[in-house]
């Protein structure tokens, strides 16, 4: 069967039990809806937490990146992996006890004050889009491809499908889909990779075949160097980025991940504290299968992309360069005109190529802005993990498969993104300060009808991203550890952290971070065009920023609460006592 027979096929069947799930367990209560009952597994939570962390940015772009950044893309596997044993250690046991089910609202009550409720909305808020402007532009991307529609087509599907699994089951629908998701894209991931370690190395275990030596002899890792010093680009197992700007970059990836709204959500939805943290760590592990395979994919891809474009006749280029071609994101333009695709160091256009109808002379898709650079070939670095089997020449299932297991992954992490989005309105700005009386009917009507308008802007987002994907989600991880982390890890080992202090160190901390990735990475601050990094702040990159930024909140919580008034007696009563481990497997209800 045709790979697009088969994508049909498994999107289909894959889908059909998405929304199955869903309907059976379609949220009767405010309760099931936001935290699933109370009443998840820890495995099935694991799995769940597993699927909602590991998005389209980690299925699809971060082997990506790394593909192409080599060395320097390690900083993604470190900081969120990382990122995410904090979490579990420092900050969601913690949580848990003190038994509020969302972020704003543990900040609302902690600090005592609304207004430090509502900042924390808006933080939750900018966050999540943030997010899941990434997990759309995913899904535009593999709709695209193996669909055969346009990008834009295929976020609005997408944007269908999460709809309504978000909108019937709420946490406990989404729970028990993300439980099945994670199944799908670990066996998509998987797969693929298994194949082509065997083809390349004679070793069927990614992570050893990728420092394995190749049929040739030669060891995989030197191959690729010498390919890369060839074609004038740096060798692939060495770093460009400075000291610095690596610490940075993993140290605000780590902090954002303990910051991330909807993976702190997933801890309230088991019964017991002792839950909560069995949960962690299984997610810890079904979250390493893929993270310790995403560099062999990387080293994979990029080897087979090289060998199979690099210098070769377009006319004798295999198919799968053709059909990527007719996505937009894998470009040619002849520009010395000898029929051969010349990759080489330099950038292929002036920022995002615009690509039109007309081919060249010898069938190529143009760059129709390309600059005065060598190097002909643009290929967006999103595209590698869903290419790499064609690359392969992989059979049509397994092409299919990874297309059905990309879709997991970023319609995983969309839906909790969106709950996430819902909770903060419904619950946390509307219930808990504009209307405190409203029955449990009206705030699930008002969780439903808050979905629907943040599916319709994260849309947009995914239409009009302002970057690849795990650049997108890198500078949300950016906000959430510029806002989100100093307020918790204060306000649960600090009991002198007043509300004056929360409140302006995440003022201070989100401002300064949005302010820094509109003009370093939109360019819609001072210039239309973003900013050079030679005038980056310090050497440090945008999605590195996060770090001074959580640091420049922190400096300002405690000087402020230093100078303001201590909270009240029985806050700090509640801070010692969720701190105290004694009887903590028995505390069910909080």
């Amino acid at each position: 069967m045709s790979v697009q027979t088969w994508t049909w096929i498994l999107v289909g069947v894959t889908f059909a039990l998405y929304f199955g799930i869903a309907f059976w367990a379609r949220a009767g209560s405010t309760k099931d809806f936001y935290v699933a009952g109370g009443g998840v597994s820890p495995l099935a939570n694991g799995m769940a937490t597993a699927a909602d962390w590991m998005s389209a940015a980690s299925f699809i772009s971060m082997a990506g990146i790394i593909s192409f950044a080599g060395y320097d893309g390690s900083v993604y596997l470190m900081g969120w992996t990382g990122g995410y044993v904090l979490l579990a250690l420092l900050l969601a046991p913690y949580l848990r006890k003190f038994g509020k089910f969302t972020v704003p609202d543990f900040i609302g009550d902690r600090y005592y004050s609304n207004t430090a409720r509502t900042v924390a909305v808006i933080c939750a808020l900018i966050v999540s889009f943030t997010y899941v402007a990434g997990q759309m532009r995913g899904v535009g991307i593999v709709f695209s491809q193996f669909l055969q529609v346009d990008i834009n087509l295929g976020v609005i599907i997408g944007m269908g499908v999460v709809l309504g699994f978000a909108l019937l089951g709420g946490m406990k629908g989404i729970t028990y889909t993300q439980v099945a998701q994670y199944c799908v894209l670990i066996f998509a991931f998987m797969v693929p990779a298994i194949f082509i370690s065997f083809q390349m190395t004679g070793n069927p275990i990614p992570q050893i075949g990728m420092g394995s030596k190749t049929h040739d002899g030669v060891f995989l890792l030197d191959k690729l160097d010498t390919l890369h010093t060839q074609l004038g680009f740096k060798e692939y197992t060495s770093g460009t980025k400075s000291t610095w700007d690596v610490f940075a970059i993993t140290l605000a990836l780590m902090v954002g991940t303990a910051g991330l709204p909807h993976v702190i959500v997933r801890f309230f939805t088991v019964p017991k504290v002792k839950d909560a943290r069995k949960s962690a760590g299984l997610a810890l592990l079904f979250i390493a299968v893929l993270y310790t395979t995403a560099p062999a994919i990387a080293v994979f891809s990029r080897t087979n992309l090289i060998e199979t474009v690099s210098n070769k006749e377009y006319a004798l280029i295999p198919e799968w360069f053709k059909n990527w071609e007719n996505t937009g994101l894998i470009a040619w333009d002849d520009k010395n005109g000898d029929g051969k695709i010349q990759y080489v160091e330099g950038a292929s256009s002036n920022g995002k190529p615009v690509y039109i109808k007309e081919r060249g002379a010898h069938g190529e898709r143009l760059i129709s802005n390309g600059n005065e650079t060598a190097n002909e070939l643009y290929v967006d670095r999103d595209i590698m993990v869903l290419a790499n089997p064609e690359i392969a020449n992989l059979p049509n299932w397994v092409i299919a498969l990874v297309a059905a297991g990309g879709l997991a992954a970023a319609l995983s992490t969309a839906a909790g993104l969106l709950l996430v989005i819902s909770t903060s309105i419904s619950h946390d700005l509307i219930k808990k300060q504009i209307k405190p009386n409203i029955s449990e009917k009206g705030e699930l009507l008002a969780a439903r009808i808050s979905i629907f308008v943040a599916i319709l802007i994260a849309g947009i987002f995914g239409i009009y991203p302002p970057g690849f994907v795990a650049a997108v989600v890198a500078l949300a991880f950016g906000l959430a550890a510029a806002s989100f982390f100093p307020a918790i890890i204060l306000g649960i080992f600090d009991k002198r952290m007043n509300k004056e202090g929360a409140i302006s160190g995440m003022i201070v901390g989100v401002t300064i971070m949005l302010f820094y990735m509109i003009r370093y990475k939109t360019g819609l601050i001072g210039i239309m065009d973003a900013r050079p990094a030679s005038e980056w702040w310090f050497g440090t990159s945008p999605e590195g920023f996060g770090t001074l930024a959580m640091i420049l909140n922190v400096i300002v919580s405690v000087v402020v609460s230093r100078l303001t008034a201590a909270p009240p007696l029985h806050v700090q009563e509640i801070v010692e006592s969720i701190r105290i481990p004694s009887g903590a497997s028995e505390a069910s209800s909080h």
